[in-house]
């Protein structure tokens, strides 16, 4: 009888004998090879521990975020872990958790307008919102209060952050609701991603988002990865990277650092995120994810090992842990979190993270209830304690690629205010122009309408707000240009002696990749 049902347990979650798990009291009990049955408490405390896991890793790796780019942070480096320290970190620095208020912001349309809630009123909560953003969140924001709606706002030609970990870092929330149901998690990530991400940036959150589904349903990682990737079309280079470090935990499977280095040499050239062209600054969500996935794997279910592991990858140093310690506490339970990482966590439960009405106790209310529908909706069943989930074969989404046929070309500074009139000479298919024109925490209600002519003809008229959270990332950019010399205007219309307009950088592209020194 044992041997029938570890053999049957190999079938459904497609583990080796060798890598069946222990039978466990938080595991779910197989039911056919369509569908698993389990109480819910188990539920519940695994729906708890995926948002307990993200908030312990975004809290554990936040004083690392981008501070070692290109880099692995060293042993030697003490990481801060100490009772007192969650509670502390969220009440003194709130805007850490990003990704957990932005999850939230959409728990919260669903919560409000139930489960078929239009692409609009996500799109409308978090522009609104009152909390800061950064790269193709701000960048969808921007979009979607200027008219732009999604999923033109997430568009790479709309967005020079398409490519960026923007959703992958918030797309918890779509796996928690859908235990054991990963292509119901791409519903949810195709209406909800593509407000702010398309293509590869896309992908980071249909991945992650798919490997918290299959979480509830297997406590074997290397089949988790695996299986999850078959959510992504297999010529997207999101798919590739990812396969390659499943490869190379195979090929160096007690050196997570070599792993590390064979990424870095074949994956970390960005071309898309201005903050990460020609710089070793990279928020590419193909890069981190591969960082996830090395925590992942090289954690070997150790819940600290896989944080740190993720932690010391470097670059998104913060969210890569938080993405980690997400899917493994979905893995693990809540319960089985070790003692250690949960220190502080009963305080920290009750508070409402900034900028929201929803605290850490709210959402395991929340989500779990969430979870229910999603499980009853999509052909499975809730009778008594009882829960069973029609587990779906993960099915590959769209293909989506960004800055297809573009190529960095050159980084050159200008670092002046815009006064008047800017001029600017290049040749290629594209540029985008970096710059400022608010500061931290400004609500300035003040906006520069400027002009942007391109070969002497009106190219667009742009508004630049100067409050922080209304802010354009990019000044201005455009892509798709016909290839060849081409003169770029900018004029202030309306100039102030209250706020500066700063000019940064142009970054340029051509439309075949630059040749090495070693090639010319």
């Amino acid at each position: 009888m044992k041997k029938t049902l570890i053999l049957l347990v190999s079938l459904v979650y497609g583990s080796t004998l060798a890598q069946a798990p222990k039978p466990s009291s938080n595991q779910p009990a197989p039911a056919t090879k369509n569908a698993i049955t389990l109480t819910k408490e188990v539920l519940q405390d695994k729906i708890k521990g995926g948002w307990a896991g993200q908030t312990i890793g975004v809290t554990y790796g936040g004083p690392l975020e981008f501070r070692y780019n290109g880099t692995l942070i060293q042993e030697y480096q003490p990481i801060a872990w100490y009772d007192g320290y969650l509670k502390k970190t969220m009440t003194e620095n709130p805007g850490l958790y990003d990704d957990v208020y932005m999850d939230l912001t959409f728990v919260d349309v669903f919560e409000k307008e139930g489960l078929d809630a239009p692409v609009s009123s996500f799109a409308k909560a978090y522009a609104n919102a009152g909390y800061a953003l950064w790269h193709a969140n701000q960048a969808g924001r921007y979009n979607i209060l200027h008219g732009i709606p999604a999923p033109k706002s997430g568009h790479w030609l709309n967005n020079p952050h398409a490519d960026c970990i923007d959703y992958q870092i918030e797309a918890d929330f779509a796996g928690l609701m859908s235990p054991g149901m990963p292509n119901t998690a791409s519903e949810i990530s195709d209406k909800i991603g593509h407000i702010m991400n398309y293509g590869d940036g896309w992908y980071g959150g249909v991945y992650l988002g798919a490997l918290y589904t299959l979480a509830f349903t297997s406590n074997d990682m290397t089949y988790i990865v695996k299986e999850g990737l078959k959510t992504i079309p297999a010529k997207s280079n999101y798919y590739q990277c990812i396969n390659d470090v499943i490869r190379w935990h195979q090929q160096y499977p007690t050196d997570w650092k070599q792993t590390w280095f064979e990424v870095q040499k074949k994956w970390t050239s960005d071309i898309g995120c201005p903050e990460g062209v020609y710089r070793p600054f990279n928020i590419d969500a193909t890069v981190n994810s591969a960082y996830v996935v090395i925590g992942l794997l090289y954690g070997n279910g150790d819940f600290g090992k896989t944080v740190e592991i993720a932690t010391r990858c470097g670059q998104d140093a913060d969210c890569n842990p938080s993405s980690a310690a997400g899917i493994l506490g979905t893995m693990l339970g809540y319960n089985k979190i070790p003692d250690y990482w949960r220190q502080g966590l009963k305080e920290a439960e009750p508070l409402d993270f900034k900028f929201t009405t929803m605290s850490l106790n709210d959402v395991y209310e929340i989500g779990f209830k969430h979870a229910l529908q999603q499980i009853v909706r999509n052909g499975g069943k809730v009778t008594g304690n009882t829960i069973t989930i029609a587990v779906q074969q993960p099915k590959p989404v769209k293909l989506e690629q960004s800055f297809t046929g573009h190529f960095p070309s050159s980084r050159t500074s200008i670092n002046k205010n815009l006064q008047e009139e800017y001029t600017f000479d290049f040749e290629g298919n594209g540029f985008v122009v970096t710059g400022e024109t608010a500061k931290w925490e400004s609500k300035s209600e003040y906006i520069f309408k400027t002009e942007v002519y391109l070969d002497g003809k009106l190219l667009e008229t742009v508004e630049l707000p100067t409050s922080y959270t209304g802010r354009r990332y990019e000044l201005f950019w455009k892509y798709q240009i016909p290839v060849g010399k081409h003169t770029v205007k900018l004029k202030l219309l309306n100039p102030t002696t209250e706020h500066t307009c700063r000019l940064g950088d142009v970054i340029t592209y051509t439309d075949k990749p630059s040749p090495t020194v070693a090639g010319k």
